[in-house]
């Protein structure tokens, strides 16, 4: 691949090292609420939960709301729940979407509905939703359950509207943009919003730390969906060109469509529509992608909105929540470079 990602304030490899530092201590509370409460006397429940939550990922929502009270001097732990309740929300998002996605990896090893089936992976993950939002009504805050309440609805329309996009040459950008920001920004945005209502920081930081949730979640998606084609299942926890294989008009297929030649345009319309989804087909999907510049420009939208993200953090004072917080949004955009 031509195009690199550079770190956009450091002149070494960005890393969630200073985050996970800066959260260890109340990562350990939140880890502790996590466990205790996906247990239930049902077995398969904490079986199959514990197989998604304790199997890797970089819990970087729930570090989001910790890193943000911490921006913020937030003293107490009521935000330790409430960092749980959005882990519980995002791990339930998983196991729906690899039932609806059929996927077969997640986090680098077998997707939990190959493993138990369908039924059990979509149940158990309505049971961490509504753990989540026992979580929420713990903490008592109208303010708070409006916010990842709304989040969880957004989440869900946005990954009804990916549905929609499948397999739909001609999704435009502006509908992908829609789907990333609701399916995987307004998570990332709620997480550090619900930080300065619990912290009573004031609308102003609310909003600024939603801007900052936001646009990272954005630029987030976008490295995703770049890196679905150029990195392995070891780096990205799931196999290369499932995309494509699964029908998905991201946005560098839809550049590539939209750039493309007749001839072009001829594959990528049997392509999305499942008929060329073999390892070859891949490979030249790759090199049109390449050739159109659709996967360049795919990461440099990732760093406008990675800017916008930093930008968003102006009106905080320095310190280390501060670097935590911007090389989160490096680490966003430089990973697997």
């Amino acid at each position: 691949m031509t195009a690199t990602i550079t770190p956009l304030h450091s002149n070494r490899p960005p890393s969630l090292d200073p985050m996970l530092q800066l959260t260890a201590a109340a990562m350990n509370g939140v880890n502790a609420i996590i466990l205790d409460r996906m247990q239930s006397e049902v077995a398969l429940i904490p079986e199959l939960a514990g197989h998604l939550i304790a199997g890797g990922g970089k819990r970087m929502r729930p570090m989001l709301t910790l890193a943000c009270a911490a921006l913020l001097d937030y003293p107490g732990t009521r935000h330790h729940k409430l960092a749980a309740a959005v882990e519980f929300i995002h791990t339930a998002t998983l196991l729906h979407d690899d039932v609806v996605d059929g996927s077969s990896m997640r986090r680098g090893k077998r997707a939990a509905n190959l493993i138990w089936g369908n039924p059990a992976s979509v149940l158990v993950g309505d049971f961490l939703f509504s753990r989540s939002f026992e979580l929420m009504v713990e903490d008592g805050s109208l303010k708070v359950l409006k916010i990842l309440s709304h989040a969880s609805a957004v989440i869900a329309e946005g990954e009804v509207e990916q549905l929609t996009a499948q397999r739909q040459v001609g999704t435009d950008e502006d509908k992908y943009l829609r789907i990333i920001q609701a399916k995987t920004a307004a998570l990332f945005a709620a997480a550090c919003r619900i930080a300065p209502v619990v912290a009573e920081a004031g609308e102003e930081a609310e909003l600024a730390l939603e801007s900052y949730g936001k646009n990272l979640g954005i630029a987030f998606q976008l490295v995703d969906d770049a890196i679905d084609y150029t990195s392995d299942a070891e780096t990205m926890g799931k196999g290369l060109g499932d995309d494509f294989r699964d029908g998905k008009m991201t946005l560098p297929v839809i550049l590539a469509y939209a750039r493309g030649s007749s001839e072009d345009r001829s594959f990528w319309r049997s392509a999305i529509g499942g008929d060329r989804v073999a390892d070859e087909d891949l490979a030249h999907a790759i090199v049109l992608m390449r050739d159109t510049g659709a996967l360049a420009d795919t990461l440099e939208r990732a760093r406008q909105y990675a800017r916008r993200a930093l930008d968003a953090l102006a009106p905080f004072p320095a310190g280390k929540a501060k670097a935590a917080l911007t090389e989160a949004v490096e680490f966003a955009v430089a990973r697997a470079y």
